[in-house]
């Protein structure tokens, strides 16, 4: 899984200046992290997650979320210990995709990269991103995809251990069962693990965040304004296909 995405990851590292002022990219010094603690208790963005329909899609990597018939598709490519997905997924841009989601105008897409276990070592990223693909199982990616960048453990540290998501996923009503507990500990994911980076590698994604509305990437100067509530709706208007 590792051996071709150390030189991609570094790439990243590059392409990430596109964010500007607000996002340095993945392991900015202006990144406070997550809590990276689990406090047992549901959070109401976990509750509001709860009413919406998950799936995956024909490509085996898609996770999709939310109404089949929505007009416009939001693509959005994360890899779990990335701060900056953090700063999305927490601030507005997340909310505002949320909101326009549950109200059945847009459909949300997520491809899961795992590229910074490369960069950083440990294997953080593909944890996590098996946790949410077995998540998905249960029908609870979208609440327990919530509440992981809610308690993201600093970027430098390899903390989305099998304990700490198993943890995280207490937050999330009726998710922790034995299979999904097992499907943790044992990496049952794994080869969905290694097809979400590679998709994401096919991409044409230059680091993470990275977003197309209706197959066209958002770049320039909207890729800031995806982190703000009232901006976002405009940019995924403006590129959104009639």
């Amino acid at each position: 899984m590792r051996g071709g995405r150390a030189g991609r990851a570094a790439a990243m590292a590059v392409a990430s200046v596109l964010l500007g002022a607000l996002a340095t990219g993945c392991g900015s010094a202006a990144h406070d992290g997550g809590d990276g603690k689990a406090d047992g208790k549901p959070t109401a963005r976990a509750s509001a997650a709860a009413d919406v329909t998950e799936s995956l899609a024909p490509d085996g990597t898609t996770v999709r979320v939310g109404s089949p018939d929505a007009k416009t598709v939001v693509h959005v490519y994360e890899d779990a210990r990335c701060p900056v997905c953090r700063q999305f997924e927490t601030q507005g841009g997340g909310e505002a995709l949320r909101e326009l989601v549950r109200s059945g105008q847009v459909r949300a897409e997520y491809t899961l990269a795992s590229f910074l276990d490369d960069r950083l070592g440990g294997h953080g990223s593909e944890k996590a991103a098996n946790a949410l693909r077995a998540a998905l199982d249960a029908g609870k990616f979208a609440e327990y995809h919530d509440v992981l960048y809610a308690h993201q453990p600093e970027e430098s540290v390899d903390g989305f251990t099998d304990a700490f998501l198993l943890d995280l996923a207490s937050q999330v009503k009726g998710l922790r069962s034995k299979e999904f507990d097992a499907a943790v500990r044992d990496m049952k994911y794994r080869s969905f693990v290694t097809a979400s980076e590679q998709a994401f590698e096919r991409s044409g994604a230059t680091g993470t965040p990275a977003m197309k509305v209706d197959g066209t990437f958002v770049d320039g100067a909207r890729l800031n304004q995806i982190f703000d509530k009232s901006t976002l709706p405009l940019v995924i208007g403006a590129l959104a296909r009639d």
